[in-house]
């Protein structure tokens, strides 16, 4: 049951059955290249999408899977969820996309898919997103769906990027669109 639609894509919750799809992007150096976590296998996809199911059950967000509405392709995956950063539990906007997804305008139009439900659908009062400075095309995505200022910490002994919207910051931002 799709969460929310896009001009081309649909979101809705992942489940052990894209644990396949999920294992093919997941394992691929390229699409992992700035994960904290680096590459995954068949068993670390397992237990993402765990933790995925468990964050849908206990806040109501989580990542969720992408797919695109003409061929109901599997894209890959954005939400948010809860990342504790410092002693504080922030609501956090990731995505990955399969390499062949990349380039096509999908990552911008999923993060304002998501932000557009997290603050008017499940009323989130801040989102955040974390990157590596290096990561230059999260960096443009992050930038030109609103998010401006950040300051730099580190996350998992490296230095990072933490971008902040408020909902104040979504509502002001499409009124400017």
């Amino acid at each position: 049951m799709p969460l929310f639609e896009t001009e081309r894509l649909i979101a809705r919750k992942l489940s052990h059955q894209d644990v396949p799809m999920l294992t093919a992007m997941l394992s691929d150096p390229e699409v992992m290249k700035f994960s904290v976590r680096g590459v995954c296998d068949e068993e670390a996809t397992r237990k993402f999408v765990d933790w995925c199911l468990e964050c849908y059950a206990s806040h109501g967000i989580g990542p969720w899977a992408l797919c695109e509405k003409e061929s109901g392709n599997f894209i890959g995956f954005c939400g948010v969820g809860p990342e504790m950063v410092g002693d504080v539990e922030e609501i956090n906007l990731g995505y990955r996309l399969a390499r062949r997804f990349w380039h096509q305008g999908y990552a911008k139009e999923a993060v304002k898919g998501v932000l557009r439900y997290a603050f008017d659908q499940k009323h989130c009062e801040s989102v955040i997103v974390i990157i590596e400075p290096e990561h230059t095309a999260s960096v443009r995505v992050t930038e030109k769906v609103g998010f401006e200022d950040y300051t730099i910490r580190e996350f998992h002994a490296r230095p990072v990027r933490v971008y902040r919207m408020s909902c104040g910051d979504w509502a002001l931002h499409n009124k400017l669109l």
